[in-house]
């Protein structure tokens, strides 16, 4: 969290505190978190929310999520997403990777957007495992897949194969979208239909 606090006490709650390289880059994940899930109609958990840009994209593209729920650890970024106020919508403040219980709000799907980008392999894989377990039906993700977009010191990148291994173990069945943006990957782990057995 420390690279999102630094850049907040330089920026304040400006796009820039947000460490995307660019608002077309942005798009460009938050285009392809909606190809890989239909998130219509679903419960969202924005985990590292930001601003809760995600949301306004989703809105724009006529996607209305059920309820959508942010959780950020910067105060200021926290309230900025506050302030826009989008329909069905509450943001939480806190710190999943400090207070991992804080991904188990009962939403049916759990966003990473870039929010996974700065973190340790521990961190990175314990954040994964944990969001799937509070998900209800996915958790969705993108990563750096080279070093091609990971030029600052504190981005961290990891192996396509790799991180695909961990998601094919962990999921039930597991979605990629590489075309959007040369370095960055999204993957979606997804459970398979729950069904109650009849007694």
């Amino acid at each position: 969290m420390l690279p999102y606090l630094q850049a907040v006490r330089q920026h304040g709650s400006d796009f820039a505190a947000l460490l995307w390289a660019s608002p077309r880059t942005q798009r460009l994940r938050f285009n392809a978190i909606a190809r890989i899930l239909d998130l219509q109609a679903r419960s969202v958990l924005d985990a590292g929310c930001g601003r809760a840009d995600l949301m306004g994209y989703l809105l724009e593209k006529d996607i209305h999520p059920a309820d959508y729920i942010g959780l950020e650890a910067v105060e200021s970024l926290a309230a900025a997403a506050e302030a826009r106020e989008y329909p069905n919508s509450r943001i939480v403040r806190g710190d999943f990777v400090q207070d991992p219980a804080r991904l188990f709000v009962g939403a049916d799907v759990i966003v990473f957007s870039g929010s996974l980008n700065t973190m340790d392999t521990n961190a990175f894989y314990t954040s994964l495992q944990r969001a799937y377990d509070a998900a209800g039906e996915a958790v969705v993700f993108n990563f750096l897949c080279s070093p091609s977009l990971a030029g600052k010191d504190y981005l961290v990148w990891r192996r396509p194969e790799q991180v695909l291994d961990f998601c094919r173990r962990t999921a039930d069945r597991v979605g990629v979208l590489d075309d959007y943006l040369p370095g960055d990957c999204s993957i979606a782990m997804i459970k398979a239909p729950s069904h109650d057995t009849p007694t």
